[in-house]
């Protein structure tokens, strides 16, 4: 019924490597679906028999008791192939259903940063908790459906066969009929879900939009826009839902016309069959019964177009992530701790899709232990620099060197092991301040997380604390202060304990008075290791051991706070242009 092309076939192909570990369930379910189908023609049976021995005078030969009993008997066992069914069914899906969302949840996991430059949270949260989901549904619905159905049908029409084939072959007119209304409707609802998923990564990126920027739209006085915005998707979506519906529920009429065509035939050939003395009351009662139940089957065949083309659209979205190339980890493992010595090599990197350069030939030797502080106007590469560090992108041209190997010879893990970070936007988790504090460590240390608090001058934050070092800190820390959560960030790099530390604007969300005691807890942290400093407030790198000054991408200074303001260049006027604006 055109429900089954190549495309249908590979994502079934691609299920049913994930659903081949549950082969014997399936295979029961099967049977069980076998079992439901043969009760199908157990009741038209009896019907038919109690009509002609029933009432005819004949009751002296039937056993009473046998009615009752056949019939509670077949109810009986098709109750219980049916529960089976539904039960397997569930629990094969459920499964499924996890193990998708597992490999999506690790393919996020392992992609590369810039893949999320290209796609939304919201989308990927919406693959995860709404598409997995339809193709799961299109699975378990597509298995009950057209095995259990197609079983029964196939049963019913042997039966039909055996009790009047003539009958039979007129019967037989609706497979056709529904065969090619299904086809007329298949491409119009691919369609329609298509843009049905879409319009809901929309409406979810919306939601996300409006639950994570609520300060922002509350001070703006954004609430009446962003309630449009909602309900232009929110509408639009139900535009298409509507649509999906009458596209669907326009076959049901079809068909029952059809049926209706089929079955005025039907009578008419029995009436004439029974005036010949060729068929009996019981016989066409259970004729009737039979193509009576084979209606809803086939009906829900027809239906079963509905889910397969969701499922089948959701399913570009998922395996599409799935099928996202995760980033390049072909390096070796470091034998022990780095010492720390980095090298830029003739390094250059555009970001993916853009012809403009953000580094163009950065040549730059760090010693292990040295405090590296990158300064220069927005744009001018630092954050860049600094990711290359991590591995997060990799340079275009040229190499980065730790300790004298390439990091492309390093494995990520590996590499990643040996630097702390601290980003002036700070992310925490909906967890407690220890979890926060020793995240990543399967084993945290107490001695350590309390050494990072009092290191982190956050001792007075967690003694007000009502759980202390237990305290949820609610999503993205937001029971703490902004300068809190910085702390708490910085607590986290100094737990690590790495020989390369990141900081960008690792003190900006913090006063005076905090930045002066978390700056002697950082000067502290980066003895002994090799630091990376990006600061807008140039009052706090003064004594870094070296300033490197990036304007466009290139290094144009070079040197200590001493020397490159008696250089007068462009950190001195840096330097000049900043000491201006606070003395205002």
């Amino acid at each position: 019924m055109s429900l089954i092309n190549k495309e249908t076939i590979t994502v079934f192909q691609r299920l049913w490597i994930s659903v081949q570990a549950y082969r014997s369930r399936i295979l029961l379910a099967l049977l069980t679906m076998l079992g439901t189908a043969a009760t199908e023609v157990m009741f038209p049976k009896v019907l038919g028999y109690l009509l002609d021995h029933g009432f005819k005078g004949e009751q002296s030969h039937l056993a009473l008791w046998k009615i009752p009993v056949a019939i509670i008997g077949i109810f009986l066992v098709r109750g219980l192939c049916t529960f089976t069914t539904s039960y397997l069914m569930s629990w094969i899906s459920t499964k499924l259903l996890n193990e998708l969302r597992a490999k999506i949840f690790d393919r996020i996991l392992n992609v590369p940063v810039s893949f999320y430059q290209a796609e939304s949270s919201s989308r990927i949260i919406n693959t995860i908790m709404f598409e997995a989901q339809q193709i799961v549904e299109m699975l378990k619905v597509s298995m009950t459906t057209l095995f259990r159905d197609s079983l029964t049908v196939l049963v019913l029409l042997l039966a039909l066969l055996w009790r009047n084939w003539q009958l039979t072959i007129v019967a037989l007119v609706l497979i056709p009929v529904m065969a090619v209304l299904v086809r007329g409707v298949s491409k119009r609802l691919r369609k329609l879900n298509q843009n049905q998923l879409s319009v809901n990564n929309e409406l979810t990126q919306v939601i996300e939009e409006a639950t994570r920027a609520n300060q922002v739209i509350r001070i703006f006085g954004g609430q009446q826009y962003e309630q449009q915005r909602f309900e232009d998707k929110n509408e639009k979506l139900r535009g298409y839902a509507m649509r999906t519906t009458v596209a669907v529920a326009s076959t049901t009429p079809l068909t029952q016309l059809a049926a209706a065509f089929a079955v005025a035939v039907v009578i008419m050939i029995a009436v004439s069959q029974a005036a010949a003395n060729q068929t009996t009351a019981g016989n066409f009662a259970e004729f009737f019964t039979l193509m009576l139940l084979l209606l809803t089957p086939l009906k829900r065949l027809a239906d079963l177009n509905g889910p397969m083309q969701r499922g089948l659209a959701a399913s570009e979205s998922v395996f599409g992530l799935i099928d996202t190339p995760p980033e390049t980890d072909s390096g070796e493992n470091l034998a022990g701790r780095a010492q720390g010595k980095l090298e830029f090599v003739a390094t250059s990197f555009a970001y993916p899709g853009q012809e403009q350069r953000a580094l163009n030939n950065i040549n730059l030797s760090i010693q292990p232990g040295e405090t590296i502080a990158l300064v220069g106007m927005s744009g001018g590469g630092k954050t860049s620099l600094v990711n290359l560090v991590p591995r997060f992108y990799t340079p275009a041209e040229g190499d980065i060197l730790l300790d004298g190997r390439s990091l492309s010879a390093i494995s990520l893990t590996s590499l990643r092991q040996q630097i702390a970070m601290v980003s002036q936007n700070v992310v925490l988790f909906d967890d407690t301040v220890a979890a926060n504090i020793a995240y990543g460590d399967p084993q945290p240390d107490s001695a350590r997380i309390a050494a990072a608090v009092q290191a982190a001058h956050l001792n007075d934050v967690v003694r007000d604390l009502p759980d202390g070092l237990n305290t949820m800190i609610g999503d993205n820390g937001n029971r703490l202060s902004g300068g809190q959560r910085q702390r708490l960030a910085i607590a986290r790099a100094i737990y690590k304990d790495a020989p390369i530390l990141i900081l960008d604007e690792a003190t900006s969300a913090l006063d005076s008075e905090s930045e002066r005691a978390v700056q002697e807890a950082l000067d502290e942290l980066m003895q002994g290791r090799t630091t990376l400093v990006i600061a807008h407030r140039l009052s706090t790198i003064e004594r870094a051991s070296r300033i490197v000054v990036l304007v466009d991408g290139r290094i144009a200074e070079t040197g200590t706070h001493t020397e490159l303001l008696t250089r007068d260049g462009v950190y001195a006027n840096l330097y000049r242009l900043q000491f201006a604006d606070s003395s205002k």
